[in-house]
């Protein structure tokens, strides 16, 4: 897990817009009449009509697809009772994840009582806006109480994922272990470290899957729960024992299952060599658990073990349950989250880990194979198959138990809805962030002076993403580094212009010279031109001394692109290197070129430029769909660049046949299927959603993706080099520190790809 440092927290938070969320508009609102129809006089229609029939109020408005996100702040994470307001980054971020995840939109609440009748009373009282509502760092025994009094009360879903979540994830998790150790869950002795609500949850939801309280031993702060104990409230009573078998270290002698919600590190090497053969050992506190993943392993090679850390196998991740499970109860309109929904989860999780694994997923972590085994009982958090394989049995456990108010969709229609929901969220940036994290690969930054750069350089190198290598004055450098409090400990630093390295750009010119002498080049010059930073980088990684190279932060995009042309050059078999920008909308990704490098292609030009394009997004697992665009439909209007692109669309349809591709087409066209649907029934584009945009030529593309990035918020990835030798990527000139930290991630990918130093 990557080092997080407390200044790059605080400004994720408070950069920009403060906080994580925002609430936008989703009805047209630009006239007098929009505004008179979403406020007075045209909302007194939906207020009459829900008047008349209370149930109206999921027709008209938000209620459905909206979960409370509510807390007191008396159990925040691991850091305690911090109150309300300091719980609210957390209840924003809970919001985050629910949105991105499951698309289920939430507005959190952040309640200042401690009393447990007015915290109830506050959440009945407001409970009429949501359709749901998710208990969060709420500490026990409050927290029983709460959650059991509100589910009783109250007729929406009702979850404290700090007890369920856990316990969902981690008896899934103990259903693949088992089955994996050849034991039964009925049969097993299974030790708890731990006693508070997400511990009490875990044991109830095993037993309930056919542990055997008798074989269930639990030790709180004072030490083993037994039924001698005085001190005992009627929750820690329903687990207590008759048997007094000692501290936790005897109770793990023989000992099939331990499970960890307690502190770190209490748990030793010798404890786990005591348990039984194949032991399973889930040690689930955080962020240091009970016992490391490498002290467990190296004491015990056939132990099968969890944590809740993303930087071992087998992580117990709460996401993995609670927007799916919301996702779904939402959907039926379900009145309550019943244990039926829970073992819904729980089982739909287990039987998920089973199947074949998309080849997505493996490229997202960066792994050749992931099949059911130890190191794999549990789905990975990025996989696309959650919303619908959980939600899908959670919706249907509401329908089959009766809580639900909805009937079940058709199967095959529910899924596409499920699927077609995820596109909203930023899966694509998080999946390019786990691959490269996978294989970090040597990016070269030749502007290693600029503040921005640098503090891209830490993060990705905190993040481990990349091993950077700085091209600059090193005293300058380290002086900003000392000023601006950044950590590059380690980091190499080269100055192309000093003597120390004359005979590395010696070496480098020669090279270069070799290459370029019979094009206008004298040795001298091939020699000089490694004085300047691009040449001297590009070099670097042509050489094997690096595997990318970042730059353009401070110089225009000719002069950056011409030494990567010089010194690496296009692969081999490509005419036309291009650009692409990535643009991150509300429905997905789309993706721009070319943008940057071919200021008037050719229809020839422009079937290279598809085809590389198209290659790179099947390279993501995307299937590409192309619009070639122009200011004309289908030949509506006569020009240059409307017969450029038509003449494009038929080679790559004649010679492509494969490739999803129509064009001419106006933008409006392109990405309004309805439209296409209407006017022009025979293109091959019309049922499918266009997540690829053609430009006629530069300014077309260039003019598009700044105005997206600028008027409509969108994020932008890019510009990516496409159809370079080797990863050699070119920034926006004064680009942010997080976009420069998404091209460091391309770049790593991209020479993951060209296989520059993969690991």
């Amino acid at each position: 897990m990557e080092a997080i440092k407390k200044k790059d927290a605080l400004d994720y938070h408070s950069q920009g817009r403060p906080g994580k969320l925002e609430i936008i508009p989703t009805k047209p609102h630009s006239s007098q009449r929009d505004l008179a129809l979403a406020y007075s006089p045209g909302v007194a229609e939906p207020v009459l009509a829900i008047a008349a029939n209370p149930d109206d109020v999921y027709k008209y408005t938000a209620k459905g697809n909206l979960v409370g996100v509510i807390s007191n702040g008396t159990a925040i994470l691991g850091l305690g009772n911090l109150g309300p307001a300091a719980s609210k980054p957390v209840m924003e971020g809970k919001g985050m994840l629910f949105k991105i995840f499951a698309d289920i939109d939430s507005i959190d609440i952040e309640v200042d009582t401690t009393d447990v009748e007015d915290f109830i009373r506050t959440v009945k009282n407001i409970a009429p806006t949501f359709g749901g509502i998710n208990l969060e760092d709420i500490k026990a025994p409050e927290a029983f109480e709460i959650e059991e009094r509100l589910k009783a009360e109250l007729d929406i879903p009702i979850m404290h994922d700090d007890q369920h979540g856990t316990a969902i994830i981690s008896s899934a998790a103990l259903i693949n272990a088992l089955e994996i150790a050849e034991k039964k869950i009925g049969e097993v002795r299974i030790v708890v470290s731990g006693a508070g609500a997400a511990a009490l949850s875990c044991v109830d939801m095993m037993i309930q899957l056919g542990a055997d309280p008798k074989n269930v031993y639990m030790y709180d702060s004072k030490g083993l729960i037994t039924a001698d104990r005085t001190d005992l409230d009627h929750r820690k009573r329903r687990f207590a024992t008759e048997h007094n078998i000692g501290t936790l270290q005897d109770a793990m002698k023989g000992a099939n299952v331990f499970l960890g919600l307690s502190q770190g590190n209490i748990v030793s090497k010798e404890m786990v060599a005591s348990m039984d053969s194949n032991p399973v050992v889930f040690a689930l506190a955080n962020p240091d658990p009970e016992i490391s993943y490498d002290d467990a392993m190296s004491a015990r090679p056939d132990v099968i073990m969890a944590t809740g850390r993303s930087d071992h196998p087998n992580q117990v991740n709460n996401v993995l349950g609670f927007p799916f499970i919301f996702r779904g109860a939402l959907d039926v309109r379900a009145r309550c989250i019943n244990n039926e929904m829970k073992l819904a989860a729980v089982h739909a999780l287990a039987s998920l880990a089973k199947e074949s694994v998309p080849e997505e997923v493996m490229q997202a972590y960066n792994l050749n194979s992931i099949t059911f085994g130890r190191d794999y009982i549990i789905p990975k958090p990025l996989d696309p198959r959650l919303i619908y394989v959980v939600s899908g049995a959670v919706a249907k456990a509401a329908v089959e138990s009766g809580v639900a108010k909805l009937p079940l969709k058709d199967e095959a229609v529910y899924k596409a809805e499920l699927l077609s929901r995820i596109g909203r969220d930023n899966a694509l940036s998080r999946g390019i962030a786990e691959r490269a994290k996978k294989s970090p690969q040597r990016v070269v930054f030749a502007e290693g002076e600029n503040v921005k750069i640098l503090k891209a350089a830490e993060a990705a190198k905190d993040e481990g993403c990349a091993i950077p290598i700085l091209l600059g004055d090193e005293k300058r450098i380290r002086e900003l580094i000392k000023e601006w409090d950044i950590d590059l400990e380690g980091v190499q630093i080269f100055d192309p212009r000093i003597e120390a390295n004359d005979s590395i750009r010696e070496r480098f010119g020669k090279i270069y010279f070799d290459r370029k002498q019979r094009r206008g080049i004298t040795y001298t010059d091939a020699v000089r031109s490694m004085r300047e930073r691009n040449y001297f980088g590009a070099m670097m990684v042509e050489t094997g001394m690096a595997d990318a190279l970042i730059s353009g932060m401070t110089r225009n995009y000719a002069k950056v692109i011409r030494p990567g042309l010089q010194v690496i050059g296009p692969a081999k078999g490509v005419k036309k290197v291009c650009g692409m920008y990535i643009v991150q909308t509300l429905k997905g990704p789309l993706f721009f070129a070319d943008t940057t490098v071919n200021e008037d292609p050719t229809a020839e030009d422009i079937v290279e430029i598809t085809l590389r394009v198209a290659d790179a997004i099947s390279q993501m697992k995307i299937t590409p769909r192309v619009a070639l665009l122009s200011y004309s439909n289908f030949g509506s209007a006569k020009g240059k660049d409307p017969q450029k692109m038509a003449k494009a669309a038929e080679i790559l349809q004649r010679d492509y046949p494969h490739l999803l591709v129509d064009g001419e087409l106006q933008a409006n066209f392109a990405l309004n299927n309805e439209m296409m649907q209407e006017n022009f029934p025979f293109s091959k584009l019309v049922g499918h959603q266009v997540n690829t945009l053609i430009f006629p030529n530069l300014s077309a593309g260039n003019i598009a993706y700044k105005l997206l990035q600028e008027s409509a918020g969108c994020e932008v990835i890019g510009p990516v080099l496409l159809g370079m030798n080797h990863s050699y990527h070119i920034l926006q000139m004064g680009c942010s520190v997080r976009e420069i930290i998404n091209m460091i991630r391309i770049a790593v990918v991209d020479a993951q790809f060209k296989g520059t130093g993969r690991a």
